[in-house]
């Protein structure tokens, strides 16, 4: 009899990607399909949820061969998050565009709330910012009505195309800045401060759920478990075995989620809840970062060139003493400033093109820092920066990171890495594998240690931290989180 498959869907902001693993965890097969966004005014993001499904139906059909369907033992889904969809409960149709985790649409109503930062922040462990689902929900109800529609995350999106009951899956939940993350269930106060009522909202369930069966997404049999929903962060937590001890993930993508799993006080960062395995919510703390990727691929097409080339131009340049904080929408974590603007300073006219990128490699390294100095405040001492996506492909970077953090960065191997977490998860719950044969699977590619000294690292911290101040020149002072910037 063949052996089982376990099939991965992972929904990001840029791509739909399906990975096919088997029970020894590795990947038969993978497909990709590309996914776009629209900026219909500065500071809106929004993308089409009817083409983001039919993206999922075209990564599936081309990952699995007809031959493979029937050995799929079940499906594992990661997908972006705080991204938020309305649609009609009757007919599936959208009521209105996708509001992506990138729109800023909202930024002065968050600040119309500001007296109420503090309530939010304790109940939903996450700053007041419009990065969160809370305000384009209310913005989505308010735009296109309440009666006969429903609301939901990606997940509830992709799952609402299978039928069955409106649920969202409790570390997605957990983004949407309604949910209490101490009793894992919509919060009223917080629904009646952000204006959305609970009968729009999906039913939260844990992170193997259960969840209705695949239904129209060929090849798969209609009936096919769905095993295992993560948000993408959470799923890459997942696939670095992210429940040890010092560790913390970093994620390189458009923007950088750093994660670690943990509680209690944790300023400039979110407290969410990391996954719910059957055994109750793990609690995780988080720093998100909006612009990483996003600085590259900006300078790509500033300087019409593609990325791959400017990043093998700056593989050895310096930065002649420039400096890029890429604030485009604001900056997240710890500062979570939506005012905060893009500064590039220190150039001159001997700049080239080649230190620009080498200045946002540098940003985006120092980012990731910050944040994970916040993360080291909160939780303990951090032993090894788990780093995956994209941009790690940059031996560049990783050094950087480590240069500059003071730290062992470790690089996956696997850049495809929430794809990966959702197939881990899903195998778990079909028994196909143990938490111990999952932390002895996935071994780093690449291990970086630092090469400068502490006294070097701090010059530059400071040149950096002086850069931030330029770009957020009106809050030269605390941030709402408390962080002094």
């Amino acid at each position: 009899m063949a052996s089982p498959l376990i099939l991965a869907i992972d929904q990001g902001t840029s791509s739909t990607k399906a990975l096919l693993v088997d029970e020894d965890g590795r990947v038969v097969s993978r497909a990709a399909v590309p996914l776009a966004e629209a900026q219909p005014r500065p500071g809106w993001v929004e993308q089409d949820p009817a083409e983001l499904w039919q993206s999922v139906r075209r990564a599936v059909a081309a990952c699995v061969a007809p031959e493979h369907a029937h050995r799929v033992a079940g499906v594992g889904i990661s997908n972006q998050r705080e991204s938020l969809v309305l649609w009609d409960r009757r007919t599936g149709e959208p009521a209105g565009p996708l509001l992506s985790w990138q729109d800023q649409r909202t930024a002065d109503r968050c600040h119309e709330l500001a007296g109420s930062a503090e309530l939010v922040r304790s109940v939903s462990g996450l700053p007041l910012d419009p990065m969160f689902s809370a305000l384009k929900a209310r913005w989505l109800l308010d735009t296109y009505g309440r009666r006969g529609l429903c609301l939901g995350t990606i997940d509830s999106w992709l799952l609402s195309r299978f039928g069955g009951e409106h649920v969202i899956e409790v570390g997605n939940a957990s983004r949407t800045q309604l949910l209490d993350i101490g009793t894992g269930q919509w919060d009223e106060r917080l629904l009646e401060l952000f204006g959305v009522p609970a009968e729009v909202l999906p039913r939260v369930t844990a992170s193997t759920g259960p969840f209705p069966a695949v239904r129209d997404l060929p090849p798969l049999p209609d009936g096919t478990p769905v095993l295992a929903v993560l948000g993408d962060s959470h799923a890459a937590m997942f696939a670095h075995a992210g429940w040890r001890p010092g560790v913390v993930k970093a994620t390189y993508g458009t923007g950088s989620s750093v994660m670690a799993v943990g509680g209690g006080d944790a300023p400039g960062l979110c407290r969410s809840i990391a996954w719910d395995l059957g055994d109750g919510p793990v609690p995780a703390v988080e720093g998100n970062i909006r612009a990483t990727g996003r600085a590259i691929s900006w300078l790509a097409d500033l300087l019409d060139a593609p990325a791959e080339t400017l990043l093998a131009e700056a593989e050895d340049a310096d930065t002649g003493g420039t400096h890029f904080v890429p604030a485009f929408g604001g900056l997240g974590a710890p500062w979570w400033d939506p005012y905060a603007t893009p500064v590039i300073t220190g150039f001159s006219l001997g700049t080239r093109r080649a230190q620009l990128v080498a200045a946002a490699l540098e940003a985006v390294a120092f980012q990731v820092e910050d944040v994970v100095a916040a993360v080291e405040a909160a939780t303990g001492r951090v032993r090894v920066l788990m780093a995956d996506g994209g941009l790690t492909r940059s031996a560049r970077l990783m050094r950087l990171q480590a240069d500059l953090s003071g730290r062992i960065v470790a690089r996956s191997g696997e850049h495809d890495l929430s794809a990966l977490g959702a197939a881990d998860a899903a195998g778990l719950a079909a028994k196909l594998w143990t938490l111990d044969r999952l932390e002895a699977r996935h071994r780093p590619a690449d291990t970086y240690r630092p090469a400068i000294d502490e006294a070097g690292r701090a010059r530059r911290k400071a040149a950096w931290h002086a850069a931030v101040r330029q770009a957020r020149p009106e809050h030269s002072g605390p941030s709402q989180e408390g962080e002094v910037t």
